[in-house]
């Protein structure tokens, strides 16, 4: 029965290496070879490396009762950013959490960045890009408007070439924006634009019909993205298109979506946007209005274009009458506790779940409300991840307790197996069944060993989980070289943990092999002090293979968050000493 628990252990270990290869290390290569493929392909297009020399323009409101889809005209891109910035007449976005402008060409935000995030761990660095506009790389924006009636389908509104007028600014979570246009014709626009403290713009249009006839309009929302965004293409992470729609979340993958082939769904109430690992942009609608939302793709000059909108009810203005029009829209972080507030605040249905928590939600969410409750009393998420392995091993106790004594009892047993073993050795079936008598003799459970492990497996998962999806996470330190519990350790063995002066990530091929760093080794050097702990096999074979498994472990886990492996060393820390004392109790020790 020893062998069985040696076999159970491995096959553990080896789906967990295989499961990780699967799902982890394959999908990045795929990922990072479809990249350098798609690059290649828009240099032999344009002949010039970068982006596609031409991408769509902003998603132009048609003519016809339908929603809002993704324009067909073609811009340049080749230029920079902050070129393609100066190109438009702008209101700035200034604010404690957002910096950015309003685009004045077509009234849309297109441009925000993130004053509290920035690309590295270096508080200096430069501050995450939310948006962008056309005519740089990847164009990421979201606009507003109205669509004419099917009786009014010669109606002039704001397209994505209007020029509007702005009456106030910058926009702060103080003061909004108000912007306006007439159409020459008897109607007249406005859009004012707020914002909160945190990352909620509040859209309000308007439109006043000084005609002499009656107008029907339908106002919509759109969230616009060009190319293909890179995501992780891990199993446990969810990257693309995101709604809630008749209170059911609805992910739509990007390559699931196919250019021509609209996913749509009506809902009264609902919100629908993109969600990237750590960002959201969401729009918002009235919650008790019904609406039509959709997914599209779009490819125009091998470029792909994506596009999440929604389109509300046709409202009727009569002449000398005014109709408005409310959204809400989310370009920010997903800071769990955020999005909890927008949830309960206006009644956004499952606004938190924007957070992938995965199937396991019901130990996810706790352990990251538990984390964050202790990050709040202490102030650093590594020492909250320390106190959290304190009370899950407290709650699990009583079963370690148990597998513990049922594990000393098979240690006093090692010199009656191998007299077993040397009287029937030949003999399997006479082996196994004096086995077992010895076993219910003395109490003794050869699954006991596992017990530890596989309690810890779920909690393993989930801890894995939330420091992989949420942003709280993003470059949190700990104490010495970790800068982000998020990362692995960046530290090697190769280079004594940074005291010689080469970068092991250089080495073709096998760089990514040498980065096992000391977090990992202090790791794989408690689960062999665990394993010395534990009944030996009496086949020396099998001992051997059993030690193996620490180094494997080691192995595996230098790609992981530093937090979840310093998670494992410290919950092996504390099952050795627990392991020790109950052991050392039975005589076992």
């Amino acid at each position: 029965m020893d062998q069985k628990n040696l076999v159970i252990a491995i096959a553990l270990s080896i789906a967990i290496l295989l499961g990780f290869q699967y799902f982890f290390e394959q999908p990045k290569l795929q990922r990072e070879q479809a990249e350098q493929a798609k690059i290649a392909q828009q240099q032999n297009a344009s002949g010039t490396p970068g982006p596609a020399a031409n991408a769509p323009s902003a998603p132009g409101a048609p003519g016809t009762a339908g929603a809002p889809t993704a324009g067909s005209a073609v811009v340049p891109s080749a230029q920079s950013r902050a070129e393609a910035l100066k190109a438009a007449p702008r209101v700035k976005i200034e604010t404690a959490k957002l910096h950015g402008s309003i685009n004045l060409r077509g009234g849309r935000i297109d441009d925000l960045t993130l004053a509290e995030y920035h690309e590295t761990t270096d508080p200096q660095s430069p501050e995450i890009e939310l948006l962008s506009p056309i005519g740089g790389p990847n164009p990421y924006l979201a606009e507003f408007g109205w669509v004419p009636g099917t009786a009014n389908a010669g109606v002039k509104v704001p397209d994505e070439a209007t020029e509007w007028t702005a009456t106030g600014g910058p926009l702060t979570s103080k003061t909004p924006v108000t912007l306006s246009w007439d159409n020459g014709a008897g109607l007249r626009f406005t859009r004012t634009i707020s914002v909160d403290d945190d990352y909620m713009f509040t859209v309000k249009q308007g439109v006043e019909n000084t005609g002499g006839a009656p107008v029907a309009l339908l106002p919509y929302g759109a969230v616009s993205r060009t190319g293909t965004p890179e995501t992780s293409s891990y199993y446990i992470l969810f990257e693309g298109m995101i709604g809630d729609f008749n209170g059911l979340l609805k992910e739509v993958k990007y390559g699931d979506v196919k250019p021509g082939a609209p996913v749509e769904v009506a809902s009264n109430g609902a919100w629908l946007g993109f969600t990237d690992k750590y960002f959201l942009t969401a729009l918002v609608p009235p919650l008790d209005e019904t609406i039509k939302g959709r997914f599209t793709h779009a490819l125009v000059e091998r470029t792909d274009r994506y596009q999440t909108d929604y389109l509300s009810g046709e409202r009727t203005i009569q002449p000398g009458a005014s109709a408005e029009a409310e959204t809400r829209f989310f370009a920010g972080p997903k800071v769990v506790k955020l999005l909890d507030k927008y949830r309960d605040q206006y009644g956004v249905p499952h606004f938190d779940d924007a957070v992938d928590w995965g199937y396991f939600f019901f130990l996810t969410k706790p352990i990251f409300y538990a984390l964050d409750f202790f990050y709040s009393v202490i102030g650093n998420f590594g020492l909250a991840i320390l106190l959290l392995t304190v009370i899950v091993k407290g709650l699990f106790f009583p079963l370690a307790s148990k597998s513990y004594k049922a594990m000393s009892k098979m240690k006093l047993l090692q010199p009656e197996m191998v007299k077993l073993r040397e009287k029937f050795g030949d003999d399997k079936a006479r082996l196994n069944e004096e086995t077992m008598a010895l076993y219910k003799r003395v109490g003794a459970n050869p699954l006991a060993g596992c017990l530890p492990i596989v309690i810890q497996i779920p909690v393993f998962f989930s801890l894995y989980k939330v420091l992989f999806v949420t942003i709280e996470m993003r470059h949190a330190p700990f104490y010495g070289w970790i800068r982000d519990l998020s990362a692995p350790d960046p530290t090697s063995f190769i280079n004594l943990f940074g005291l010689l002066p080469f970068d092991p990530h250089g080495v073709p091929v096998i760089g990514h092999m040498l980065m096992i760093g000391l977090w990992p080794i202090i790791m794989g050097c408690t689960m062999f002090l665990q394993q010395k702990l534990n009944p030996q096999p009496a086949d020396p074979v099998q001992a051997k293979m059993f030690m193996i498994l620490p180094v494997v472990f080691t192995y595996m886990l230098s790609a992981f968050p530093a937090g979840l492996v310093i998670y494992w060393a410290w919950n092996n820390t504390l099952s050795v000493a627990q392991q020790w004392l109950i052991m050392r109790r039975a005589g076992a020790a």
